[in-house]
């Protein structure tokens, strides 16, 4: 008899229709032979008429009499469907978050996950009950039971939690779409339903805004090995199959509050090339990395910094091996690149053979702004100057001279607790086989880019800027240093630019002008008209010519990219806001998301 934690999402439930529907739907899997805990929303609108409510009493409600508030959708929601569980002649209970034992921390509006007391939810199991769990809520440690609610997608990480602690054999999304899409539907109608794909994958998707699973559930699911299928509400088909890596036992203390750091990797095997000072059009990217694709180069990592009137910097990591072709390569195409720009005389590539990555690796991290800023200041205290950033969901990589890898592995490991950075051996999962090069493309349009200009090319510098936006809160993605040193009063210096989301804008501009003055940087520029798409692939891990494509078919939409950030399996690029939807539209098309995707994924 397996264990199954099913969650239903507000829709789902969202009349006496639809009680009744997923009431039939779970004692079906019962009489399948399962044991089954249910987790529920609150009813379709009801929470946001609460929230009007609220507004409607007080301009400034107290976030704990919003728990209070809020928290009582959900528990209309599980007595309902307790109810018509009844009805069907089910045995079944419903539970609040706090009787169901979701400890959480003391963190009214956002709080996160301590532990999970299962005793009472295992017993009522162990007597034949369905057991229905409120989503979204949990009470916190102390002896005064503070009720608290989990934030954005509460219920989502509800029942991953709970399966985790149950070791479910798998935990099934009700949703009132057919699984995970390969983009949202409304914005591109060709998406297609992907049969499956990878918790890492899904980790950088939904932390990028798709909306069907949120990352917390998503970083539970793959922390600690929880199979998940996102499935429609309405029919019996499939869904979507979100793998998990293999289950190991591991402590549930502290279950959202893990280390947010798993691993140190690095990479001695590097080089570096930087074109500078070559053109700010459309297509420049495009031929450059498609020279190198033609002559199968792998590429690494790959930034783009923010313009300087009317030219960037491109720079890019291979391995040494490679480097001279790599060099050949930007060498016979610069002077196509530069064509008739003022500057063109100033155009240079440099080349550095003696550069290591290093990153620090982890879900935990996501939400989290102060990991970054920790990593950076964890190097400058070892003397560690910083040559790349590149950041994702669940990496932040470093690129730094190679005679000061050894002593940035060792600060980072002691930092955060890591003792080793192991090569994984696992076998290949069935999901990687005849994996597609990109899974997925998602279109963020609620991005604000804020760029420093002059920063001094000291180390600690990106330490202490990072530092005062994560004390403020202030969550930061997209980070790119420039390779461009300029020389202001003899002290050489770089820009530095970031993305953070529109809601934390202004904080985040006031924080770094203040950051400016103090640590002798020049201007700060913030742009507001920006869009970030993005491709998402396990795939393309040492497949050459991933990035030249979706860089192709940016061009031929004459888009021009602003900003260049890369992961293993993400690609980002910064585009103007009103070239947004094109762009998700061109590079959903180049990567035949229409349909071969599907395809691939079943095969």
């Amino acid at each position: 008899m397996a264990l199954v934690v099913q969650k239903f999402g507000g829709t789902s439930v969202g009349s006496v229709e639809r009680i009744q529907a997923v009431a039939q739907r779970v004692q079906q899997t019962v009489a399948a032979g399962h044991q089954v805990a249910v987790v529920v929303s609150a009813m379709g609108k009801t929470t946001d008429g609460l929230v009007k409510l609220a507004n409607e009493i007080s301009e400034s409600p107290s976030r704990r009499e919003m728990d209070m508030l809020l928290s009582t959708g959900e528990q209309v929601s599980i007595a309902l469907l307790t109810m018509a569980l009844h009805s069907l002649g089910q045995a079944a209970i419903s539970l609040t978050g706090a009787q169901v034992g979701i400890v959480t921390e003391a963190d009214h509006s956002r709080a996160r996950i301590l532990d999970i007391r299962t005793e009472r939810l295992q017993r009522h199991l162990d007597e034949g009950k369905v057991v229905v769990v409120a989503g979204f809520q949990g009470v916190s440690p102390s002896s005064d039971f503070e009720i608290t609610t989990l934030g954005r997608g509460g219920s989502d990480t509800s029942a991953v939690a709970l399966a985790a602690a149950l070791g479910a054999s798998k935990c099934e999304i009700y949703t009132d779409v057919p699984g995970i899409l390969t983009t949202d539907p409304r914005l591109v109608p060709e998406a297609q339903l992907m049969a499956a794909i990878t918790c890492d994958e899904m980790l950088e998707l939904a932390s990028l805004g798709a909306k069907v699973l949120h990352p917390r559930a998503v970083e539970i699911a793959r922390n600690y090995g929880v199979p998940l299928v996102v499935r429609s509400s309405w029919t019996d088909e499939p869904g979507t199959y979100v793998e998990a890596p293999a289950r190991h036992p591991k402590s549930l203390d502290g279950l959202e509050l893990v280390h947010p750091v798993d691993a140190i990797e690095f990479d001695t095997d590097q080089a570096k090339v930087a074109l500078l000072r070559i053109p700010d059009r459309p297509g420049v990217a495009a031929r450059l990395f498609g020279e190198m694709a033609a002559q199968r180069l792998n590429v690494d990592l790959i930034i783009q910094s923010i313009h300087e009137g009317n030219t960037n910097d491109i720079a890019f990591t291979v391995v040494r091996a490679n480097l001279p072709q790599a060099e050949a390569v930007a060498a016979a195409i610069a002077p196509v690149l530069r064509g008739n720009i003022a500057d063109s005389s100033q155009a240079e590539i440099f080349v550095d053979q003696r550069v290591a990555k290093v990153s620090i690796v982890g879900a935990g991290m996501i939400g989290r702004p102060g990991v970054a800023a920790r990593m950076f200041s964890t190097l400058a205290a070892a003397g560690v100057n910083i040559q790349m950033i590149s950041t994702s969901e669940v990496k932040v990589s470093c690129t730094v001279q190679i005679d000061q890898c050894d002593r940035a592995i060792n600060a980072l490991c002691q930092a955060f607790q890591v003792t080793c950075s192991p090569l994984k051996s696992e076998p290949p999962s069935p999901v990687a086989t005849s994996m597609p090069d990109v899974r997925g493309a998602v279109l963020d349009l609620k991005q604000v880019q804020v760029a420093m200009r002059q920063v001094p090319d000291l180390p600690g510098m990106a330490a202490q800027i990072f530092e005062r936006l994560a004390t403020a809160g202030v969550s930061v993605d997209m980070i790119i240093q420039s390779q461009r040193c300029r020389l202001v009063g003899g002290q050489p210096t770089r820009d530095i630019a970031f993305t953070v989301a529109q809601a934390e804008a202004a904080q985040a501009q006031s924080v770094v002008a203040s950051a400016a003055a103090e640590l002798g940087c020049g201007a700060v520029a913030v742009n507001r008209a920006i869009a970030k798409v993005s491709v998402v692939g396990l795939g393309m891990i040492n497949r050459p010519g991933v990035a030249a494509r979706m860089f192709a078919a940016l061009a031929q939409q004459q888009i021009n990219i602003q900003m260049i950030a890369t992961s293993e399996i993400k690609i980002s690029c910064l585009v103007s806001e009103a070239d947004g939807l094109k762009a998700l539209k061109a590079v959903h098309g180049a990567f035949q998301l229409n349909g071969a995707t599907e395809m691939a994924a079943s095969a």
